[in-house]
């Protein structure tokens, strides 16, 4: 038995935003909130179901679920495996653009309802925050009220994520562990064999697949495969790049140092010669003076300093 992954957002599209699965969807809203008793979702219609995208348009788009419930309240449900930059404004982006498109212009602001966001991640988005599972609201500092809740982040860091089978007990830990570990699964595993998640499992299964389904299935894969790698050499080339500019640097700042360090030396050497040569001058030439007014070897010796030898030779 083969499972497609369903952190791939071709299949993540695939096995929750299909009319067949808006169960699963439902379910899996509900996990991520917390919803229980009268709070579950009584229905969810979704606004953008499941459809086989172009080839040719697959690197482009963005194969995220929205849905609304009972309550007229929006969802936006979205799997991103790779980390880009400014991500976390494009969320935010995205959730008030949903927002703001209820209404035409001039209609009524009361015709707003609120818009939730439940973005699944694949690495750590927030390295600092131990959980896996974050909720992110607007609130009132001093009070700690909630007076602007219209929007509402969620955020599944599947990174951080690390319980096994035998220790699934909660709705969220099983889906997650699903999001997580289906795509390296070869059986269903049977904390999961009751619905929804064998549902869900059945529509992950390849051999569910059309062949279309599993070509545009593998082209995702393999985009994604491709965009790590180019990742990754760009980071390899640029630490060899660092690395090799760094030498040079080091040598020329080395050499520069061992140029100033040497004439710094040579100065020094070369004045202390010069002083030294020139005091013997001096002593010298009073020598020979003390000489001529008949100062004895010793005499002279005491009083220029120069030794009996030198004297000698004089």
């Amino acid at each position: 038995m083969k499972f497609i992954d369903p952190r791939i957002d071709f299949a993540f599209k695939k096995i929750f935003g299909s009319e067949e699965t808006k169960e699963v969807l439902k379910s899996f809203i509900e996990a991520v909130m917390g919803l229980e008793g009268d709070k579950k979702l009584k229905k969810i219609t979704l606004i953008n179901p499941y459809q086989l995208p172009r080839l040719e348009y697959l690197k482009i788009s963005i194969l995220d679920v929205k849905c609304t419930d009972h309550r007229d309240i929006t969802y936006l449900v979205e799997m991103q495996i790779k980390k880009v930059k400014a991500f976390l404004k494009r969320v935010q982006y995205n959730l008030f653009k949903a927002y703001t498109n209820q209404i035409k212009s001039g209609e009524d602001y009361p015709k707003l309802n609120q818009v939730i966001g439940i973005t699944i991640t694949d690495f750590d988005l927030f390295p600092d925050f131990p959980h896996y599972l974050s909720c992110h609201t607007t609130k009132e500092r001093i009070t700690n009220k909630e007076y602007l809740d219209e929007i509402m982040y969620y955020f599944l860091e599947l990174s951080k994520f690390n319980k096994k089978e035998d220790e699934l007990k909660t709705d969220i830990e099983k889906w997650a562990y699903f999001l997580k570990m289906t795509g390296d699964l070869k059986e269903i595993p049977p904390v999961l064999k009751e619905e929804p998640y064998s549902r869900a499992f059945e529509v992950a299964m390849t051999s569910a697949m059309t062949e279309e389904e599993y070509e545009l299935y593998d082209k995702s894969a393999m985009l994604i495969t491709d965009q790590r790698g180019m990742i990754e050499l760009a980071l390899e080339e640029g630490l060899k790049k660092g690395y090799t500019q760094g030498m040079e640097k080091g040598m020329e700042k080395g050499m520069e140092k061992g140029m100033e360090k040497g004439m710094e030396k040579g100065m020094e050497k070369g004045m202390e010669k010069g002083m030294e040569k020139g005091m013997e001058k001096k002593s010298l030439e009073m020598a020979i003076k003390l000489f001529k007014k008949g100062f004895s070897i010793e005499e002279i010796s005491e009083l220029t300093g120069l030794s009996l030898e030198k004297l000698n030779n004089l």
